[in-house]
């Protein structure tokens, strides 16, 4: 039995969670979220404020791997319409600088030319000295576009110049040593 799966989803005062057997549809303070998910039988139900994902009657190995993604899918809706997301990515290297121009990032990142990142719509992209700041209800989109700006240049292992998450701790490495010098 999938423990995540049975996990209750608190659903806040303001917020509204719909569905049918494609998609669901969550409306909070701070936006609507639709995702179109084949349910696979799976039921969801709304008990004293909270959202039951339940299983089919034939419980199956790929139903009881599907039951814990579904059910976290649901409530990273329910918490991104009430309060949204946030990813910070930090740059570090010689003339390495962002910054957002209209619906692009455009990052100098240490190659010939910048390179220019398009905005997903329902995302918020703030550059600022040397950090990078993602806000969306999305937390799926939010995290693919931190994927997708950390790949752009990522982190050197000796000097530490590129671009990593807040707070990611890169293992530096000692450079090659001199031989013999006796």
């Amino acid at each position: 039995m999938s423990k995540v799966g049975k996990k209750l989803t608190l659903i806040p005062a303001g917020t509204t969670v719909e569905w049918d057997s494609q998609s669901v549809t969550v409306k909070g303070p701070s936006g609507e979220l639709t995702k179109k998910l084949a349910l696979w039988g799976f039921d969801l139900s709304l008990e004293n404020g909270f959202l039951k994902v339940s299983p089919p009657p034939s419980l199956n190995k790929k139903n009881r791997s599907l039951w814990g993604t579904l059910s976290s899918v649901v409530a990273n809706m329910v918490l991104g319409v009430n309060k949204p997301f946030e990813k910070t990515l930090e740059f570090e290297g010689v003339g390495y600088r962002a910054e957002v121009s209209g619906t692009d990032l455009v990052l100098n990142v240490g190659f010939s030319h910048p390179v220019k990142l398009a905005i997903p719509p329902g995302l918020s992209v703030t550059a600022g000295k040397n950090n990078i700041v993602i806000v969306g209800i999305d937390k799926e989109l939010v995290g693919m576009f931190a994927a997708k700006i950390r790949k752009v240049r990522k982190v050197e292992p000796y000097k530490g110049s590129g671009i990593r998450y807040k707070g990611e701790v890169v293992k530096k490495k000692a450079g090659k040593k001199l031989a013999g010098s006796t």
